[in-house]
C-alpha cells in the first residue's frame, strides 16, 4: 500500500513504494457514479452533525501500531496527515474538531467537499514537524506510514515529546493483509477516541448497507477478471492478493488477476498481464503518476497489449487511490466497481 512517499511517474520504471509496500504493504469515476444512489450516504454526514454531543466513556485507552494512548476527553484540535483521514473524521460529524490537514489525493467527496475544503491546508504534501506544531494540535492522526517519518522530524516520539497524541491508519500497523474489516475496525476507533461510538456505529451500518446493495446487485454474475494498474512503464505495478483492492474486486463481481501475488503491491511484467487475459482494467487516479488519460493513451499504444480483452474493448473502470485505502470511500468503492464490471445489473 502506498506509504505518502513520491510515487514513480508514468513513464519511469515501476518501483515499489516504501515503508509497508516493500515489506508487506482516485475520479474518479464520473461524479454521476459517486453520487448514484448516495442519498444514504449524504444523510450519514448530515446526521452525524446533528447528532448530540459526544458520549460518556472516557477515559479511553488505545493500542495502535505499538503505541498506547490514553484519551480523558475527546481530542479538540485534531491535524490529519493525508486526505483519508480527514474524510473519515468529516464522516463522523467532526469537523469542529480539525484545524488543519494536508497531502489532498483525490477528488472529495461530494458530500464531504464543502467541510473538507473549509479546513486550513497545512502543505501540499507532509508538513514539517515546526508546520504542525504552529497549529497546535491535541492529536495528530496519519493516513499513510510517511506522516510520522522520523528521517523529516515527525517521528511519533517526537510529537510525544511535544505533548500531542498521535494515531497512525491501522492500514500501517504490519499486518501485511488489509480488508474491510480494517474499514469498520478504524471508524469505530475513531468514534472511541472522539467519545462518539453511536455515529461510528450508524456509519458503519450505511457503509455496510451500500456493499450489500452492490453485491447483491451482482451476485448472479460471472466473475470479471480485472487488472489494477496503478503506474509503471518497464514494468507494471499492481495491487496483490494482500490489498484492499483485490477485495473490493470481489466483492464488485470481479476477480483480480494477480491475486496470487503475495503482497498488498508489486511489480508484474506485461508479459504476465498478457497471459492472465484481463477483460477490464481498473486504474488508480492520484496526483503525481500521471492523469488518467495519460494511463489509458499509453495501455492502449502498447503493441503487446492489443489483443488483451480489456483492452480491445478499451474497458476502463477508474477509482480514486484514496477509495482503495482504509476509510469511508472503500464502500463507495465496491458500488463504483460494480457498476464499472456489471452496468446491466445496474440498468
Amino acid at each position: 500500500m502506498y506509504d505518502g512517499t513520491s510515487r514513480p511517474p508514468l513513464f519511469t520504471p515501476a518501483r515499489r513504494r516504501s515503508t509497508l509496500r516493500a515489506g508487506a504493504a482516485a475520479v474518479a469515476l464520473c461524479a454521476a457514479l459517486l453520487t448514484a444512489g448516495c442519498g444514504s450516504s449524504q444523510d450519514i454526514a448530515q446526521d452525524a452533525k446533528a447528532t448530540a454531543s459526544p458520549a460518556d466513556g472516557f477515559p479511553v485507552t488505545i493500542d495502535n501500531c505499538g503505541v498506547r494512548t490514553t484519551y480523558d476527553k475527546a481530542p479538540a484540535r485534531v491535524v490529519t496527515i493525508h486526505q483519508h483521514p480527514a474524510e473519515l473524521l468529516l464522516a463522523l460529524g467532526l469537523r469542529d474538531h480539525i484545524v488543519g490537514t494536508a497531502f489532498p489525493d483525490s477528488a472529495t467527496l461530494p458530500e464531504l467537499k464543502k467541510d473538507y475544503e473549509s479546513i486550513p491546508q497545512l502543505a501540499k504534501k507532509e508538513p514539517s514537524f515546526e508546520t504542525v506544531l504552529d497549529a497546535e494540535p491535541d492529536l495528530v492522526y496519519g493516513g499513510y506510514g510517511s506522516a510520522f517519518t522520523e528521517s523529516e522530524g515527525r517521528s511519533r516520539n517526537a510529537f510525544a515529546d511535544a505533548g500531542i497524541d498521535t494515531h497512525l491508519n491501522r492500514e500501517y500497523c504490519g499486518k501485511k493483509r488489509v480488508t474491510m474489516k480494517d474499514t469498520y475496525d478504524e471508524i469505530r476507533t475513531m468514534g472511541r477516541i472522539f467519545g462518539v461510538p453511536d455515529r461510528a456505529d450508524k456509519l458503519v451500518s450505511d457503509l455496510r448497507a451500500r456493499v450489500d446493495k452492490a453485491t447483491t446487485a451482482v451476485e448472479d454474475e460471472s466473475e470479471v477478471p480485472v487488472f489494477v494498474y496503478d503506474s509503471g512503464d518497464k514494468a507494471a505495478f499492481t495491487a496483490g492478493g494482500k490489498s484492499l483492492g483485490t477485495e473490493l474486486i470481489r466483492l464488485a463481481g470481479g476477480k483480480n488477476v494477480f491475486a496470487d501475488l503475495d503482497d498488498v503491491f508489486g511489480d508484474v511484467s506485461w508479459e504476465q498481464v498478457v497471459e492472465r487475459r484481463p477483460e477490464a482494467i481498473a486504474i488508480y487516479d492520484y496526483a503525481g503518476a500521471g492523469s488518467v488519460e495519460q494511463k489509458k493513451k499509453y495501455l492502449l499504444a502498447q503493441p503487446a497489449l492489443k489483443d488483451v480483452p480489456a483492452i480491445r474493448a478499451k474497458r476502463f473502470v477508474v477509482l480514486p487511490l484514496t477509495a482503495t485505502l482504509v476509510g469511508v470511500r472503500s464502500a463507495y468503492a465496491v458500488d463504483d466497481l460494480a457498476r464499472g464490471l456489471h452496468p446491466e445489473s445496474f440498468a
